[in-house]
């Protein structure tokens, strides 16, 4: 069986896991998670990176510091993964779901502004399969009406839009390293800041409410409970597992390009010939191939798809069910305007294996199974 994800595996983690255990530090922002964190800065332009113990944690603590308060709106895709939602709803606001565009399923930027009303607080662009969101016009929306922007770039680390990092354009961004991702820890995440005066609310609130972090950079004398605030730290030995991709980030992103070039080459015949659609990458978004996927005719062709691909030990997979759709996105969101694309291409689309060490032989045998279906 060809799996769908396979965790990326470089052969340093366990020897750097060993180090944290050595180094007897295996709590939050040791050694390895100082490494991480200069890493993504540097990487990305942002202020400030920090690990998290998820990508839903680093949303969560966006959703602190943007101050979201019962009775406050959320302009997001239904197109997403429930923790874009949850971390606004656990805080009492009402999520409101904008359709999406069928060529990137990214937040369809020209439908946020009719979604704006007195209550709403942030826009939360999510960067669907890495590909940015056109965020030029969602930072103008976001600057005339004085709402925050958190990125949800889940799925975006190594990507950029117009040469910027996603997740180093809005108020705040969101990465995961779960075992699904580009890059592992295998549960965990970063919260970007880009302005340097919301540094010190971040760290507080990511340490219990204290002020943790200056006492341990010396800045004063003593620490204590200054905010509400939760523990946001993964281990050091997360951390480690991390570093060993993150120090070869470049040869894990160039592998996973070729496979989903390979991909695109392999099944851009049957596109032209209208059997399936493929992926469209705008050209001034760099995408990091963190998923390849396709678009059958519809639900029913995608189904027998699934079932054939898997009759022949190949296991792709179809993505989110609309939040709107489900019962806890009626009871705590709404849905502005109307539902053109987000419930008809979700039917539609079906995501191929992909990851790092993914044969060329095992993507030529896909190809041609796919091939073989629309025979």
């Amino acid at each position: 069986m060809i799996k769908f994800n396979v965790p990326p595996y470089l052969g340093k983690e366990p020897e750097y896991i060993k180090q944290a255990i050595k180094n007897q530090k295996i709590c939050g922002d040791g050694d390895f998670t100082k490494k991480c964190n200069t890493w993504i800065e540097r990487q990305t332009g942002a202020s400030k990176a920090l690990l998290t113990t998820s990508c839903t944690h680093a949303i969560e603590m966006a959703a602190l510091l943007t101050d979201i308060h019962p009775g406050d709106e959320v302009i997001m895709p239904s197109f997403t993964f429930v923790s874009t939602a949850d971390a606004f709803v656990l805080r009492g606001a009402k999520a409101v779901f904008v359709d999406v565009r069928p060529d990137t399923m990214n937040i369809d930027e020209k439908l946020i502004e009719n979604a704006i009303t007195e209550k709403t607080k942030a826009i939360v662009p999510v960067h669907y399969a890495g590909v940015g969101c056109e965020m030029d016009v969602i930072m103008d929306v976001a600057s005339r009406y004085k709402l925050y922007v958190i990125e949800d770039a889940t799925q975006g680390v190594m990507s950029t839009y117009k040469g910027k990092s996603l997740g180093s354009i809005g108020d705040y961004g969101c990465y995961s390293f779960h075992e699904t991702k580009n890059y592992s820890m295998g549960e965990g995440g970063a919260l970007l800041i880009r302005d340097v005066a919301n540094i010190e609310a971040a760290e507080i609130i990511r340490e219990k409410g204290t002020n943790r972090s200056k006492f341990f950079r010396g800045q004063i004398d003593k620490y204590t409970w200054v905010e509400a605030g939760s523990s946001y730290l993964p281990s050091d030995m997360n951390a480690a597992y991390l570093w060993a991709q993150l120090e070869q980030a470049d040869i894990i992103n160039e592998d996973r390009l070729v496979c989903w070039k390979r991909y695109n080459e392999g099944l851009k015949p049957l596109a032209e010939k209208g059997r399936i659609e493929l992926p469209f990458i705008p050209e001034h978004c760099q995408h990091n191939a963190h998923m390849y996927y396709i678009k059958a005719k519809n639900l029913d062709e995608r189904t027998r798809l699934i079932t054939f691909l898997k009759e022949n030990d190949i296991l792709a997979v179809f993505h989110y069910i609309p939040l709107h759709t489900a019962p806890a996105g009626i009871r705590y969101g709404r849905f502005s305007g109307l539902d053109i694309y987000t419930t008809t291409e979700s039917e539609r689309l079906l995501r191929l294996p992909l990851y790092y060490g993914l044969k060329t032989e095992e993507i030529d045998y896909i190809i041609d199974k796919i091939y073989k279906f629309y025979k």
